[in-house]
């Protein structure tokens, strides 16, 4: 089950006990190992990071920018259709631009399940997470820009974060006024898994999937379906990233840290929900998927090339 692929160093050559061949080169290579290890870390956390928050600001200007408009224009010119569509869509044009760099990586949840279930390495988490949060952010410090003038035109520049003239609600997530903690919670844990177990299908390669390259438009059709049916609640974050970095830019930005403490503190509901969610999701998906797929034909298996990543390696994508 795991992609993890083998270490340097793995393969061809082993120590050998006497001074003569082998023995006295070891130093050497495992020198160069470490150089090699080295240099990739760094070509990973220079490029990759900064690949991650451009994403993050595509994702979450267009995304949020969806509801910017609905609300920013009271329905005129968007609403719960385009909001929906809006940001399923972002979510694979950001894949788009950038899965071929990262794999895709626009959801702290879905980076850790991938971890959990060894699809992707530990050590990749926290460069991933924190790269999420930034772009996040930025995208919400971009957005705001954009419509800075519209944002100081809609309530007199009051910027709200509860009644008919609420803002806040265009960067983040809050919860409909009937809705309990417990509830909210068991909705984010639920719809992340969901989430995840589809991810994880589109992904395994001995299942059926979808074309190579069509991905990030059946993850835009999946996030406009979970919306379209678990969003009534609190809008159906499923990202911890997106939620609390925009908040957070908010309470920055003028709306107040009161937007930690709206909705009986519901801020870190979106937080932990959707990573309890993707750890249920992928359990789930391995315990009643994938460890039933048919042995494959030890034959077909060795004709596949050893340096070949697996199809969840290539696209850990959302």
């Amino acid at each position: 089950m795991s992609g993890a692929c083998p270490g340097p160093g793995s393969g061809a050559g082993g120590w050998r006990g006497d001074r003569s061949g082998p023995a006295l080169t070891q130093p050497r290579e495992l020198d160069a190992v470490s150089v090699g290890e080295a240099r990739a870390l760094r070509d990973f956390t220079v490029v990759e990071v900064a690949v991650f928050i451009f994403r993050f600001n595509i994702l979450n200007v267009l995304g949020c920018g969806s509801v910017a408009q609905a609300v920013l224009s009271r329905g005129h010119f968007g609403g719960i259709i385009t909001i929906n569509t809006g940001f399923s869509m972002a979510v694979g044009m950001a894949i788009y631009v950038s899965a071929g760099v990262s794999g895709g990586h626009i959801n702290p949840a879905v980076s850790f399940a991938m971890c959990l279930f060894g699809r992707m390495k530990w050590f990749k988490f926290p460069f991933y997470v924190g790269a999420q949060f930034l772009g996040a952010f930025a995208g919400a410090a971009t957005l705001f820009g954009v419509y800075y003038d519209a944002f100081m035109s809609f309530a007199g520049g009051k910027l709200l974060i509860v009644g008919e003239n609420a803002t806040a609600h265009i960067f983040a997530t809050y919860p409909a006024p009937y809705l309990s903690l417990v509830n909210a919670f068991a909705e984010q844990v639920a719809a992340t898994m969901f989430l995840l177990i589809v991810i994880f299908a589109l992904f395994d390669s001995r299942n059926l999937g979808v074309p190579r390259g069509l991905e990030p438009v059946v993850i835009g059709f999946l996030i406009v379906t979970i919306a379209s049916s678990l969003g009534m609640n609190s809008g159906c974050a499923m990202n911890p990233a997106r939620d609390l970095s925009p908040r957070l830019f908010t309470a920055l930005a003028g709306w107040g840290f009161e937007v930690f403490t709206a909705g009986n503190n519901f801020w870190w509901i979106p937080v932990v929900g959707p990573l309890v969610g993707a750890a249920a999701g992928g359990l789930v998906y391995f315990l009643l998927i994938e460890i039933h797929h048919p042995d494959l034909n030890p034959d077909l298996e060795a004709e596949q090339p050893e340096e070949k990543p697996e199809k969840y390696e290539l696209n850990a994508i959302m």
